[in-house]
């Protein structure tokens, strides 16, 4: 379908090109190029004009002149005829009527004569008088209408430059779309199929921005735990210092008394630190199994609901290394079946990054287990 609807797209505008291509070569064909009759008029040569410019003392330029000064010199010469034909008539008369006088034989002139010609006379006025009228309504025509036919002239000739425009965009829109169809081959992204894939983002953005609250209040309630076991610390820090100053003056007390008090403080303050070591890693215990194996077993309080803290959890990892060497070579992990760490475990081993496998492991591990938090 999308195929057809392009086809018939293009023929309607090949049709509507050929149109406005007709249009132009008809208007071009037509005879209204005013200025070029211009031209024609002042390059026609008109009889009698050129000796009618030179009897009044003008050069042959002067005869072309625009038809507002032409016409006052035809009114001029109109003037000059009447009153020569009115001379003309005045001596005729007269020498009609010194003939009539001086002839022997009078001229049988009667009254019907008289009135046949004043009749004729009549009809000629009559004759000459409307072919006046219809004159004047010409030139009143052409005073009217030549503006109007201007303005049309104008309109035509922009309608004419407004289409070979057109008609030129019009090719070289067809050649863009040529090229985006070449450069841009089948399946093309069609409005629907945009507006489709539009909703989906749409959705995935309220997912989105649904996980980046739940986050958002996660961060918080760490940094609130964060907040609280740093005011813990610094608790401890406080009675940390009273007891060693405790300790203190009990060694300046029973230095004297006896020596061993010394190191067994020492060794009191070395197990208790490694004591709160292993509870802040979670250690349960470590050992060494052989010469190229260690065990360390972490113990993890499950979490089952956000309000609810479920039992222990067991998790060993077992360090393999190769044979009197510190080279780390392979590791396991028990405890934990559900998640799958081989990778993180391969990465580690070929950088023979034994603290990093530990830490990424653990992390990966209360994530798992801690994710109602």
């Amino acid at each position: 379908m999308p195929n057809t609807n392009t086809t018939n797209e293009t023929l309607l505008h090949q049709h509507n090109l050929d149109d406005a291509k007709n249009l132009r070569t008809s208007f071009e064909k037509t005879r209204l190029h005013l200025l070029e009759s211009r031209d024609q008029f002042n390059t026609k040569a008109i009889d009698g004009l050129e000796e009618w410019s030179i009897t009044r003392g003008e050069s042959s330029n002067a005869s072309k002149r625009p038809p507002s000064a032409i016409a006052a010199d035809v009114a001029d010469q109109m003037s000059f005829l009447r009153k020569l034909k009115f001379q003309y008539l005045e001596q005729n008369a007269k020498d009609k009527y010194v003939k009539t006088i001086v002839n022997d034989e009078a001229p049988a002139i009667t009254a019907d004569d008289n009135n046949d010609l004043r009749l004729s006379n009549q009809r000629k006025k009559e004759t000459l008088k409307a072919a006046k009228l219809r004159l004047a309504e010409k030139y009143d025509d052409i005073r009217r209408l030549a503006p109007l036919v201007e303005h049309d002239y104008n309109k035509a000739r922009d309608l004419t430059n407004e289409t070979v425009t057109l008609t030129q965009s019009i090719l070289d829109a067809r050649l863009a779309i040529k090229r985006l169809r070449q450069a841009h081959p089948h399946p093309r992204l069609t409005i629907p199929a945009a507006e489709d894939k539009l909703a989906l983002q749409v959705t995935d953005m309220q997912m989105l921005e649904d996980e980046l609250q739940h986050a958002n209040d996660q961060v918080t309630k760490v940094k609130e735990r964060v907040r609280e076991g740093a005011k813990e610390v610094e608790r401890l820090r406080i009675e940390k210092a009273e007891v060693e100053k405790e300790v203190s003056a009990i060694q300046v007390r029973d230095e004297a008394e006896d020596g061993r008090v010394i190191g067994l403080n020492d060794w009191y303050v070395y197990t208790a630190q490694l004591a709160l070591h292993r509870t802040w890693l979670s250690i349960h215990s470590s050992r060494s199994v052989s010469e190229n194996e260690i065990r360390l077993t972490y113990l993890f309080r499950t979490q089952v609901s956000a309000t609810q803290k479920g039992g222990l959890r067991k998790v060993t990892i077992v360090l393999l290394f190769l044979p009197n060497t510190s080279q780390l070579a392979d590791a396991r992990i028990e405890g934990v079946d559900e998640l799958d760490l081989r990778a993180v475990v391969m990465a580690y081993a070929q950088a023979n990054d034994a603290p990093g496998m530990i830490s990424s492991i653990l992390t990966h591990v209360r994530r798992s287990l801690y994710r109602w938090m």
